[in-house]
């Protein structure tokens, strides 16, 4: 990989936002073209120079990890290269996104983005739930609706639950969780005290969020809710205090029941959830309800501001590698965002079009900033935080272990299939692609390969029992019987999506050329060393 892809994943960003503020975009810009007037300023005011457009090979190969999961294959690169459509962009972009790969790949960064110590594997109903709701596009704060407020009894939503199953016997963590994952805040530094460097989180934020939430519990099997209940707590100077039901922005709800329960409801409460066990359904829903309170509020007015702000800031995350509010759980104002204009533009554009997702995704792969170089040609590189220069981004585990099939595959095997085809075939590699994904750690912010990953690639059978096999249907088995400059060309192009520099193809020839009798362990090595260097390891 060259020195200036690898420098790029050390770069150090500066926390300040950028320059001026700049003319604001009207709501009738196109997110794509209001993403580019907002960020182009904000170079342009820092003195910077931004990279060049990536050219079409790394834009497809791009596009393809971040839509659907995996790299493309030579067949798709080659005739999006070949292409002379002005549109082929675009319509790569509508394809993709119209793909089931889609879904998948996203859902599972949702699961991971909602539940970040759960399974990776993809096997849970909160997977399904998102699956589901990916492919209806639904609006996320509808999904947010559903997640927090579970339908039990439809099989559709069933899987919603698992988000609040997960955590209601921690009422702490239940509270920190949503407050982290649908606001971006992390509130659990005020539950002991006042946040100590930020006057926004007090212990009235945290207790407020928990009296949303504490009287959730789990009833045989089902989500319940109590009607009454209050939330007590000790602050560090004063009496006890009891806490009203209060949202981030210090927005409070009316409580007649935050009270104790008399031994009479008690009774009543009892009879009816034993009731509802013995008929396996859920417990009767209260007339007040502090989640469906919650969400009411959060999707109120200004409060709002959090949730969309949120949501905009973690797909600028997804898609560029950083956020435009960094870390994604420190949305105060003690925190400000890189380009605040531009996140409040997403934020509000986001929600006028009913927080539809997919609109918001297509509009950040089709801006100019997205599809930048990840690669600079002075020493004098920008700030990440400018977004000039595109960063680098590790893949994820399951697109790592989808990829490395799709390297080890014949690519004629797939060019002659038909679309549906196709597309079944990129799925049973997925499936197959899970149980050496689970090996794999999942990347952070400050990514660094683990000893266990470079073991398992440096030491471990698995890869040469799943990747490096040479039988039919694999690019390994196709290159035996070719002549060395042409076996190498395909295992370059078959892996990176590009042809081989001629520095590449000399070295490798000689390489292969050095084995003469053992020319399938030859090329066996050269696949391992593509597949195992730093370009085939990042999306750049």
């Amino acid at each position: 990989m060259r020195l200036r892809l690898l420098l790029a994943v050390v770069a150090i960003a500066c926390a300040a936002p950028f320059g001026r503020a700049a003319e604001v975009p009207p709501a009738s810009v196109p997110v794509e073209k209001a993403i580019d007037q907002l960020i182009d300023a904000s170079i342009a005011d820092a003195g910077a120079t931004p990279a060049a457009q990536a050219d079409d090979a790394t834009i497809i190969r791009r596009l393809t990890l971040d839509l659907v999961g995996r790299i493309p294959t030579s067949g798709e690169v080659e005739a999006y290269v070949k292409s002379s459509d002005p549109n082929k962009r675009a319509k790569l972009v509508d394809r993709l996104i119209a793909s089931p790969g889609f879904v998948r790949h996203q859902a599972a960064l949702f699961e991971i983005m909602l539940n970040p110590e759960g399974d990776r594997r993809g096997s849970g109903a909160l997977r399904t739930y998102l699956a589901d709701a990916l492919h209806e596009n639904r609006p996320w704060d509808q999904m947010f609706r559903e997640m927090i407020l579970p339908n039990e009894s439809d099989a559709k939503l069933k899987g919603a639950a698992d988000f609040l199953r997960g955590r209601i016997s921690d009422a702490d963590k239940l509270t920190n969780d949503v407050s982290v994952a649908f606001f971006g805040v992390n509130v659990s530094c005020a539950q002991c005290h006042n946040h100590p460097n930020v006057k926004d989180w007090t212990q009235d934020h945290f207790y407020g969020m928990k009296a949303f939430l504490a009287r959730t519990f789990d009833n045989g099997g089902f989500l319940g809710e109590r009607g009454y209940g209050v939330i007590k707590y000790k602050p560090t100077k004063g009496p006890e205090r009891v806490a009203k039901m209060m949202f981030l922005t210090g927005a409070t709800v009316e409580d007649a029941n935050a009270k104790e329960p008399t031994a009479a409801e008690q009774k009543a409460e009892k009879e009816a959830l034993d009731k509802a066990k013995a008929a396996k359904t859920a417990p009767p829903a209260p007339k007040f309800s502090g989640r469906q309170e919650l969400v009411k509020v959060a999707l109120k007015g200004e409060n709002a501001d959090f949730f969309a702000r949120s949501i905009s800031n973690r797909m600028w995350h997804r898609f560029f590698g950083g956020g435009l509010v960094s870390p994604l759980d420190q949305m105060h104002a003690e925190n400000e965002p890189t380009h605040p204009d531009l996140l409040a533009w997403l934020a509000r554009d986001t929600a006028a079009h009913k927080y539809d997702l997919q609109r918001l995704i297509r509009g950040i792969v089709m801006s100019k900033a997205y599809s930048r170089s990840s690669q600079y040609d002075s020493e004098n590189r920008p700030s990440n935080k400018l977004f000039a220069v595109a960063r680098l981004k590790p893949m994820t585990p399951q697109q790592l272990s989808t990829a490395l099939r799709i390297a080890a595959t014949d690519p004629a095997s797939f060019d002659t299939l038909k679309p549906d085809e196709f597309e079944k075939r990129i799925e049973q590699i997925e499936i197959v692609a899970r149980g050496f994904a689970s090996l794999i750690a999942q990347p952070t912010d400050n990514f660094q390969i683990g000893v266990g990953e470079a073991l398992l690639f440096s030491n471990g059978d698995r890869v040469l029992r799943e990747v490096l096999t040479d039988g039919a249907g694999t690019v390994l088995g196709r290159v035996k019987t070719m002549p060395p400059k042409d076996a190498v060309e395909l295992l370059v192009k078959t892996a990176y999506g590009r042809p081989a520099t001629a520095d590449e193809s000399k070295a490798l020839v000689a390489y292969v050329e050095k084995r003469k009798g053992r020319e399938a362990d030859a090329y066996k090595q050269v696949l391992w060393a593509l597949v195992t260097g730093t370009e085939f390891r990042f999306s750049y």
